[in-house]
């Protein structure tokens, strides 16, 4: 088992160009099961500023889908086919996803893939300023696995969602310092 990293040279040599039909792929959706729907759309919404763009219901299958992401109102359009092929059009969203009757399941935790055994780690969301965000967060009670400036990477937060997930909280412009580290 490998010590370290790839090297450079190893990832060129990995890396490939994808075939031309993929050029126009994107990265469109990560899903994450949560608990309580109301808490987590309160939390989504509310602290980290997303839209709900589309909520889709299966009853047959009891459970609930909400497309969430960064995008102005204004431009969800109210037709209900458009916007199901807007919603899928758009980049980088989250899909909440709430199985009927979790909520009323008490000892339900979902794994968040930061504890044995590990797996899925965070989703990551940008903020214009670091300090004001985290400051902003401290102030609604959110929960911090780390701070901005603890701990051995500066520059970096961590929070978690009522269902434990982690969200890296970033400031593009402080990536270059944190990579230096």
């Amino acid at each position: 088992m490998a010590s370290r990293g790839l090297t450079d040279e190893e990832v060129a040599a990995i890396c490939k160009e994808g075939h031309p039909m993929t050029q126009d792929y994107m990265m469109q959706q990560t899903m994450l099961r949560v608990k309580d729907p109301a808490r987590s759309l309160d939390f989504y919404t509310g602290i980290l500023g997303m839209t709900l763009l589309q909520k889709m219901d299966f009853p047959a299958m009891r459970f609930t889908l909400y497309f969430l992401g960064y995008e102005d109102k204004a431009n969800i359009p109210q037709d209900q086919l458009e916007r199901t092929a807007w919603t899928f059009s758009r980049h980088g969203l989250i899909e909440l996803t709430h199985n009927w009757g979790a909520e009323k399941n008490k000892d339900l935790k979902y794994h968040n893939g930061n504890k044995s055994p590990l797996g899925f780690g965070h989703i990551g969301i940008s903020v214009p300023n670091l300090a004001e965000a985290c400051s902003y967060f401290e102030e609604r009670g959110v929960t911090f696995v780390k701070k901005a400036y603890a701990g051995k990477t500066k520059n970096l937060a961590f929070i978690q969602d009522p269902d434990g997930y982690w969200i890296e909280i970033l400031n593009p412009v402080n990536m270059c310092e944190v990579m230096s580290q």
